[in-house]
């Protein structure tokens, strides 16, 4: 995640040097996808250790409480980069019946 942070915020100067114009909105949806990559890939290290190296009943329901929390952050965060939940379509002014 500090990687994607650091990549994130030098094309953001860059942007900002060169084009200008809707640099900031770029640099939220970007940061909020470094973010979301990073939560996913939380969750995976999470199962993998539940699995390998504790299986009891207690790391299972704590995994799946983490789950739980993370699933609804990244619910959260799409919203807030797309504006829409993930399962709508976003709609054009050509989809709108009031658009003509």
């Amino acid at each position: 995640m500090a990687i994607g942070l650091a990549v994130v915020l030098i094309r953001y100067v860059y942007d900002v040097l060169h084009h200008g114009t809707n640099t900031y909105q770029r640099l939220r949806v970007n940061l909020g996808r470094v973010i979301l990559l990073g939560l996913e890939i939380l969750i995976v290290g999470d199962i993998i250790r539940s699995i390998i190296v504790d299986t009891s009943v207690q790391s299972v329901l704590v995994l799946g409480l983490i789950v739980i929390i993370r699933t609804v952050l990244s619910f959260a965060l799409e919203v807030e980069i797309s504006g829409s939940w993930p399962w709508q379509q976003r709609r054009t002014t050509q989809d709108r019946p009031d658009a003509a």
